[in-house]
């Protein structure tokens, strides 16, 4: 039997889940109204029913986020969530507090959110023992690392192939609570990360003076999904539950064709869904919004990662500027450009800019605002108008289900039976009287051009068989009628018969990987810790949120690396880093300062609030180097 491989898209909303699905996805995952980690793309119960319906339809799922961290007087508002949810069809909870296991909860299939600290072997074999179905592995994973754990256990394993990348392990960070009370485990997260920063070294010397220093490039892994799936990953993620319809509709049909290549006549995998996608417009990746593109650590640490000039969306390269000419640009391949486009490019300031163009005129650029820019200044477009206004109508992506009609007789009239590319079928059968047609031209032709007429409907006919024991007269009217007919009726056929896949979690006791949980852990409840203490854990410190020591905290930990960015890194760079830089290295922005942590061994980096007391481990001890003496 095959294995099913899915490209699992986000839905802000009920409009762009549905895009998604047209657009190829095999699953969706949204927000319901409450405990989601994006506190800006909520939906009703509703309309989350009926996002649940159409996809269905299509045999692609619906996963519900309820990954925020809970309070206690939250506990059972969001057990009464689970089961609305339950009752109406979705496929299974992503979730991050350890709570919702403790819960008397219907049979419904829980994932792990990746905020859930999925980072090693041990833990991910934790969760699946405990009942969880599926793993959103940490993004910083690489291939190695998700090979080591999908060969300890054969839980299912979702990771994150594009968009936006949070700097912090997710779930780890909470420089926004320290800034302003609020939570990124709660939904509300301020993006410190993307703001400019100054870099200070141990003396007071400002190293950088104004750079979005914690602002890292947008992850793109399209050509490393046939690695990833020999590796054990089965869920293809997108990022961008805050994103528009033109970002969601683009990157999904951009990896379902990607995926489809791989797919086609492979005898181990198959996708996960039915139907086929039909586009009028050819996806391309960096026409979504973007800020460069990353394989971040999936290949180990090899490039810089930063997005440093600006946290906006960089977007397609163009070309360089040529000439200034006449209030505009002469760009390389000005070609590709239109009316209305957004142009991004790093002024003479050396700050990220833009400008929009207002017309095309005899090979220049004109921009609704002219600002100076030196020959060869690299031009990028962030906002294609001709692409966005394509990919927005509804008929750029149409999927469509395969369907076979046949059309035969009965004794006292006609009917049609229908089978879909799964199996399913329906029979609609009409009565009347048989008479002859006048004209000895078959009637067969006919009929089946007006049975292939499916129009707005999910389906397309593949093969029409008619059979008929005279050339009988038929009304198109009625041939058209039966034909609706039996199409709407197997669209309620295809949503009834949709097999959900339930499990109900039974409570076990196999221990913990570890005995001591620290605030990483995000404990805020007393749920999620008698969770934690039946599976053997001794200590239990709570969560950030309820027990932050203003100016002394640590406020993130993250895979990326300052240093290797500036190209001073002891473990990668010794060669050509030159001198050491003086520590400790500090962000500043306005008021709020941190000092920033290098764990060399495990390849780390912590920031910290500025009135921490921290001890500084040299790196050439934390990697045992021993300088030559001479």
């Amino acid at each position: 039997m095959k294995k099913k491989v899915e490209i699992l898209a986000p839905a802000k909303n009920l409009y762009q889940g549905m895009a998604a699905i047209n657009a190829g996805a095999d699953a969706v995952y949204m927000g319901a109204h409450h405990f989601g980690a994006r506190s800006n793309a909520t939906n009703s119960v509703e309309d989350v029913a009926e996002m649940v319906k159409y996809a269905h339809l299509f045999k692609a799922k619906v996963f519900v986020v309820i990954n925020t961290i809970l309070y206690d007087n939250e506990l059972e508002q969001c057990k009464k969530l689970i089961y609305e949810l339950y009752d109406i069809g979705v496929d299974a909870l992503i979730i991050q507090d350890m709570a919702i296991m403790e819960m008397d909860l219907p049979p419904i299939v829980i994932h792990a959110s990746t905020q859930a600290n999925n980072r090693d072997a041990q833990h991910v074999k934790f969760l699946h023992d405990a009942g969880m179905k599926r793993v959103v592995l940490a993004r910083e994973l690489n291939l190695d690392q998700v090979r080591e754990i999908s060969e300890a256990t054969d839980v299912e394993l979702e990771f994150f192939v594009s968009g936006a990348l949070c700097v912090a392990f997710s779930g780890n960070c909470y420089m926004s609570v320290a800034n302003g009370e609020r939570s990124a485990n709660r939904g509300s997260c301020a993006q410190n990360c993307r703001l400019p920063y100054q870099l200070i070294d141990g003396t007071g010397k400002t190293l950088i003076a104004n750079s979005h220093l914690l602002s890292i490039k947008d992850l793109d892994l399209s050509d490393q999904l046939p690695n990833l799936i020999e590796a054990g990953v089965t869920s293809f993620k997108i990022e961008g539950r805050l994103k528009d319809i033109v970002y969601v509709k683009n990157n999904t049909s951009y990896l379902r064709q990607r995926l489809d290549s791989f797919l086609e006549g492979n005898e181990k995998y198959e996708k996960a869904s039915s139907g086929r996608t039909f586009y009028n417009f050819e996806p391309e990746m960096d026409r979504s919004f973007n800020r460069g593109y990353t394989a971040y650590f999936v290949n180990k640490r090899k490039e810089k990662i930063g997005s440093w000039e600006s946290p906006k969306s960089k977007g397609q390269y163009i070309g360089k500027v040529l000439e200034i000419k006449a209030n505009g640009y002469v760009i390389e391949n000005y070609e590709m450009l239109n009316n209305g486009d957004g142009l991004y490019f790093v002024n003479e300031n050396g700050e990220a800019d833009g400008a929009q163009i207002n017309i095309i005129f005899n090979n220049i650029a004109i921009p609704n605002t002219f600002k100076p820019l030196a020959v060869g200044t690299e031009i990028y477009r962030n906002s294609d108008a001709e692409f966005n206004k394509m990919v927005e109508k509804e008929n750029s992506a149409v999927r469509k289900i395969g369907v076979s009609l046949k059309f035969t007789e009965t004794a006292d009239g006609f009917q049609l039976l229908a089978i879909d590319e799964d199996g399913h079928q329906n029979i609609v059968s009409f009565q009347t009287t048989k008479e002859l047609a006048k004209s000895q031209e078959s009637v067969i032709p006919n009929i089946k051009k007006n049975l292939a007429k499916t129009g707005n409907t999910p389906f397309i006919v593949d093969e029409i068989e008619v059979e008929l024991s005279n050339n009988w007269f038929l009304p198109i009217s009625k041939v058209n009628e039966i034909r609706r007919e039996v199409l709407e009726q197997l669209v309620d056929i295809r949503i009834k018969e949709y097999h959900r896949e339930e499990y109900q979690i039974q409570k076990t006791d196999h221990p913990y990987p570890v005995q001591k949980l620290d605030f990483m852990y995000n404990v805020s409840n007393k749920m999620a810790r008698a969770f934690y203490k039946r599976h053997g854990v001794t200590e239990i410190e709570k969560a950030f949120e309820l027990q932050w020591d203003p100016g002394k905290a640590r406020v993130m930990t993250t895979k990326y690396c300052v240093k290797y960015e500036l190209g001073k890194c002891a473990r990668f760079q010794r060669d050509t880093m030159g001198e050491k830089l003086v520590e400790p290295l500090t962000l500043k922005h306005g008021e709020n300062e941190y000092k920033l942590k290098f764990n060399c061994k495990p390849c780390e980096m912590e920031i910290w609030e500025k009135d921490a007391e921290l001890e500084f481990e040299d790196e050439d001890e934390q990697l045992g180097y021993v300088p030559r003496k001479y």
